[in-house]
């Protein structure tokens, strides 16, 4: 177990919060491999009911895991400052690349740079979708997969409902209307 400083502390919770890319999971994720496997400042029972609870708080987990962490480490200075850590950072570069978006938004070449982005993100959207899709569409099963998948985005950019809205209805329509392997 290595020694704990609250400058140590509050530095592992700035450079995974700021660095590590897809969601709480991951960040947790690398917490865990830091606070547990590395340096042995929790265990993995402390780390499991740490990140449970955090997992069932209303609000941004992540920052709840980190405050529940850095709290039974050092207490609630640490805590504050794990908080502060993981979110200020990420918060001054959304509000700086907001600012860039505005100043860049008269400006083609950035337009057409920005636009190249939101295509690939959207083919790697769709790329997820039909990798979720394509194992359901069985030979008898084709015409309910299509009919699900085109109401769906109806009632969800036509109808503006919400995807949970949706997902509950593609949900009662799929329960109702069973495939041929189903039955």
């Amino acid at each position: 177990m290595s020694r704990v400083s609250l400058k140590s502390l509050t530095w592992i919770f700035l450079r995974v919060g700021n660095l590590t890319f897809g969601g709480g999971d991951p960040t947790m994720a690398a917490l865990q491999s830091e606070l547990v496997g590395s340096r042995r400042w929790l265990s993995p029972e402390q780390y499991a009911l740490i990140y449970g609870l955090a997992r069932i708080t209303p609000g941004t987990n992540v920052a709840a895991f980190s405050a529940a962490a850095a709290w039974r480490i050092l207490g609630w200075v640490a805590a504050v400052l794990a908080v502060l850590a993981m979110t200020v950072p990420s918060s001054i570069i959304v509000i700086l690349l907001t600012r860039g978006y505005q100043a860049s938004s008269s400006n083609t070449l950035a337009m057409a740079a920005i636009g190249g982005m939101l295509a690939a993100a959207i083919g790697m959207m769709a790329t997820g979708a039909w990798q979720l899709l394509e194992p359901r569409i069985r030979d008898g099963d084709r015409l309910r997969a299509v009919a699900l998948f085109t109401a769906s985005l109806i009632a969800s950019l036509r109808f503006s409902m919400s995807p949970i809205q949706v997902l509950g209805l593609a949900a009662l329509v799929g329960f109702i209307w069973r495939g041929p392997a189903e039955k």
